[in-house]
């Protein structure tokens, strides 16, 4: 098959690009952005070529993919659409590939990404799998019958999924601009959960635990409360190391020394020992795959210049900011922490305008800068703004890539750099000032 993928920088589409070429298919891309993005490695690595100009020409036989990101009006489509190719929306596509191979969907509002990539390191050890990751990594074989989905709620994409074994993470309040409220998300989660002859839940999530079950699933709860199936106890969060013991239905599992940091990155690695268990891998693969396990792109990744540490992060909700403090205070219990935020969507920022508010104002030292957002037009947000934000923030300031410069006298500290959008050009001009 001949694939033409609308928005091809984007991580889903990345990643789903990297997935199509490894199962044999040609991958063509189109891209408005001009900039670099750290989803161009694995294109580059598998000679993917990306337009950006409506030179590229395809023949009719092609199959036009395109980001939910791209308007229906762009130019784009509206070019390849006189040409009467087939078009196909990315999360239908995705959804085929979840009819072809065994899927495991992890899911859930936060962790989805490390969750998904501990479960694809440990299960592509025993069996070889297939993987969709929302950090833009994707892989497939035709020899592979097990496809590691990360299934994304936003827009209700991942409804196209039809997976065998469902892992929710947590179930949170977001992506207001798609769904009413709480109950209106879960209702959602249920639909796909009903789906799944295995669930694999977060026992100590209030909203997962109003999930309806069926008879006839296996259903296992993970969690630090002890009512779970599968336990964490002795847990110590110290500046090496999460250090912890599992106890799997009572009884003694297994001792993991992981080199992350948080008590979310310890509850992702149990939502992995759980699937790891119903897959029946051995538990040395399993510790040995964790315990070498070093995040996801753009979760947690560290740079140190100097004295001064630099945290890029895609922390864009208030749960997954205050996930990011969480971490940065176990490693670094000595170092002052700033955050440097960049929000996502006027909608987002006006909905948790006070929750983020609330988490900033726990940092020593917030930057905010100004919103971005391509599919919102910021006249039906009159009083949303990056200005707002700051005034309800202790220590808050505003900045840019022009006021860059503000930040070095925050050397020796830690600097977290959070957002789902591109915030990598003001990461590496900080770094400028600092060398």
């Amino acid at each position: 098959m001949k694939y033409y993928l609308i928005g091809i920088k984007g991580s889903g589409m990345s990643a789903l690009a990297g997935l199509l070429y490894d199962l044999g298919n040609e991958v063509v891309g189109y891209d408005d952005s001009l900039e670099y993005k750290f989803t161009l490695e694995g294109l580059k690595k598998r000679g993917i070529e990306v337009y950006h100009d409506g030179s590229f020409i395809p023949s009719n036989d092609f199959i036009v993919c395109y980001s939910n990101a791209i308007n229906k009006e762009h130019k784009e489509i509206k070019r390849l659409e006189k040409l009467n190719l087939k078009m196909i929306r990315y999360q239908d596509l995705i959804g085929s590939l979840t009819h072809e191979f065994e899927t495991i969907s992890v899911s859930g509002t936060h962790g989805k990404t490390t969750t998904s990539l501990m479960i694809s390191d440990i299960l592509d050890k025993k069996y070889g799998t297939n993987y969709f990751v929302g950090d833009g990594r994707g892989h497939g074989d035709l020899k592979n019958k097990l496809f590691v989905l990360e299934s994304c709620e936003y827009n209700k994409h991942f409804l196209e999924y039809y997976p065998k074994t469902l892992v929710v993470t947590n179930i949170d309040l977001e992506h207001t601009e798609c769904y009413k409220d709480i109950d209106d998300i879960i209702l959602n989660f249920n639909i796909l959960a009903e789906r799944a002859d295995n669930l694999v839940l977060c026992g100590d999530d209030k909203n997962v635990l109003k999930l309806k079950t069926k008879e006839n699933q296996n259903v296992y709860y993970y969690g630090v409360e002890d009512n779970n199936d599968l336990v964490v106890k002795n847990l110590d969060l110290n500046t090496r190391c999460s250090s912890f013991d599992v106890y799997f239905k009572g009884e003694f599992f297994d001792h993991y020394e992981i080199p992350l940091f948080g008590i979310h990155m310890v509850l992702d690695s149990l939502a992995a020992i759980m699937v790891s268990i119903i897959y029946k891998v051995d538990k040395e693969v399993i510790k040995t795959e964790l315990n070498k396990f070093h995040g996801a792109t753009r979760r947690f990744n560290e740079t140190k210049i100097g004295d001064t540490m630099i945290i890029d992060d895609y922390a864009h909700h208030p749960t997954e900011i205050r996930s990011v403090l969480n971490s940065v205070r176990q490693k670094y219990p000595d170092k002052e922490v700033v955050a440097v935020f960049l929000p996502n969507t006027y909608s987002r920022t006006k909905d948790f305008m006070d929750d983020f508010a609330k988490v900033l104002s726990e940092f020593d030292y917030s930057y905010v800068m100004d919103i971005k957002c391509d599919r919102e037009d910021p006249k039906d947000y009159p009083n949303v703004s990056s200005d707002t934000l700051i005034s309800k923030i202790k220590n808050g300031n505003k900045v840019s890539l022009e006021t860059v410069d503000v930040l070095k006298k925050h050397h020796g500290d830690v600097i977290c750099f959070m957002s789902c959008a591109n915030i990598t050009p003001m990461i590496e001009a900080f770094k400028k000032t600092l060398n």
